[in-house]
């Protein structure tokens, strides 16, 4: 697990912690594993004043397609990769939901 404090985060609200697990069977190649975590601190980076202060792992769950994706570093991968994890801090950035 990856426990560097992302990039940018001297500039937003203290205590945002960040951990990052992408193991070998989702992503063999070691390029693309630090594609994915590159781009998890980036949008820690942007989403860290939205998010509460806390320990935010965040785990690949699934692998790419190595069909659709067959360059270890290529643009559609970085853009497809990009997407997701835009959603996924979106997501995580929302107030929860009140109970009814």
């Amino acid at each position: 697990m990856d426990e560097s404090p992302a990039p940018g985060l001297a500039s937003t609200p203290a205590g945002h912690w960040l951990g990052l697990v992408v193991p070998k069977r989702h992503a063999k190649r070691a390029v693309t594993r630090n594609l994915i975590k590159r781009q998890l601190r980036a949008a820690m980076a942007r989403h860290a004043g939205r998010l509460p202060p806390g320990l935010w792992v965040v785990r690949l769950r699934q692998g790419f397609d190595r069909q659709a994706f067959t360059s270890p570093a290529s643009e559609p991968l970085r853009e497809t990769a990009h997407a997701e994890i835009e959603v996924l801090f979106s997501r995580a950035a929302r107030p929860p939901a009140r109970p009814r």
